[in-house]
């Protein structure tokens, strides 16, 4: 690969060890894409709750917390996806001591390195949004495809420790989405009918995910009638990449860079692939019923805007929460504070439901949870997190905002 000046400075060992180890796996995954150089990036998002990070990735962590000042910072602004704990009530949901202590320490570590600790995947709904053609260092699937689709910036998918290189080195290999032919449509698939709800839209992003599988792919969905709202934009997209591995797409007429099937293709589009509402339908029957109780609902991945959160509240008002079934909501601690400040925190626990602050239902050591409180049967309006539960011991089942919160009160669907 091709190194500037700066990057044969950290190379050499001249801004500390960190930085040197950082730069050499970031060459490795470089030659392995055939990058040809390195991209400088303007902030990153890292994911490395607790439960993926173990006792072995924390010492990690605190090891490059101890270096000298000037050598354990990171270079560029850098955010923190949802956490593994929320200590206002981790002890409520029957969460283990070690499992906070362990956050603890990471939080330690993470804040010494100069990290802000955001905790929150909603990150462009909040504290940071790119902006178009900002290169950036995304570790969460949901926030990358929103990035690089929605908002026209340029990530590739970046796991914890490439993350955290990137933020150490303020740089990530050229290769995918950084590079302009990486970022044209490979397949059309024209939608038939748009959907209603966010279920429907997460439904719609399943279903299309799941016929592209590769990381390589570029789906560009075609027949969406008027921009779909961010909550909407941001249902699919996590679906999508959830279900394909994609961290990219684009949406004719409404996404930045597909003004028109012409121009997202560079040239004559390939035969669509035709999605109908009996493909949504077949997804949502997928999944079945709970025709016996529900154990758990759940609101989360990716974490509730403001909008969804007031959505919520006022669908709960003056209702209880079966005393059988658990009611769990995710949103960020930005969001959380406004959720307070606006009442709609005091409305939504009122019922007996829980708001939780930067944290996500799968990151919560979500298998330990479920014997903890004996939950087995879960109800979600996520499509991406009925797709990743199922691996922890649940029994998921997709459902709107308006059937999850009745069967909340309810106990069961």
């Amino acid at each position: 690969m091709k190194l500037g000046r700066e990057e044969r400075a950290m190379l050499d060992g001249r801004h500390g060890p960190a930085r040197r180890e950082a730069l050499r796996q970031q060459m490795e995954v470089g030659r392995f894409f055939d990058a040809g150089d390195f991209v400088e990036v303007a902030h990153v998002h890292l994911m490395a709750d607790t439960e993926s990070l173990g006792e072995s990735g924390v010492e990690w962590l605190e090891a490059i917390s101890r270096l000298p000042e000037p050598e354990r910072r990171v270079r560029v602004p850098t955010v923190t996806d949802p956490r593994g704990i929320d200590f206002c009530a981790y002890r409520k949901l029957r969460q283990e001591e070690r499992m906070a202590a362990l956050e603890r320490r990471a939080i330690a570590a993470f804040e010494s390195m100069g990290i802000l600790m955001t905790d929150t995947c909603i990150n462009y709904q909040s504290v940071l949004p790119p902006v178009r053609g900002e290169h950036l260092a995304y570790g969460d699937t949901g926030s990358t495809i929103y990035a690089n689709s929605v908002l026209g910036a340029r990530s590739n998918f970046e796991g914890g420790p490439a993350a955290l290189c990137a933020a150490l080195t303020g740089r990530v290999p050229r290769y995918g989405c950084h590079l302009d032919e990486r970022r044209r449509g490979t397949h059309l698939f024209e939608v038939r009918h748009r959907p209603r709800t966010w279920s429907d839209w997460g439904a719609l992003g399943a279903v299309i995910g799941k016929r592209t599988g590769d990381y390589w792919t570029v789906p560009v969905i075609a027949g969406i009638d008027g921009a779909p709202t961010s909550d909407e934009l941001k249902h699919f997209g996590a679906a999508l990449a959830s279900y394909g591995s994609v961290p990219l797409f684009h949406m004719v007429g409404v996404t930045p860079e597909a003004p028109d099937l012409a121009r997202v293709f560079e040239g004559v589009p390939p035969d669509p692939v035709r999605i109908d509402p009996q493909d949504v339908d077949a997804f949502y029957a997928s999944f079945g019923r709970h025709e016996d109780e529900v154990h758990v609902v759940v609101f989360a991945a990716p974490q509730l805007s403001l909008v969804e959160l007031k959505t919520v509240a006022d669908s709960l008002a003056g209702k209880r929460v079966h005393p059988r079934t658990a009611l769990l909501i995710a949103t960020s601690p930005e969001i959380k504070a406004a959720a307070d400040r606006m009442g709609i925190t005091a409305t939504i626990e009122d019922t007996g439901a829980i708001l939780l602050r930067g944290v996500c239902f799968y990151q919560m050591y979500a298998r330990e949870l479920g014997r903890a409180n004996g939950w087995t049967n879960l109800l979600s309006n996520s499509a991406k997190l009925v797709n990743i539960v199922s691996g922890y011991g649940y029994r998921p089942v997709l459902a709107t905002t308006e059937a999850c919160i009745e069967a909340a009160v309810n106990g069961r669907m």
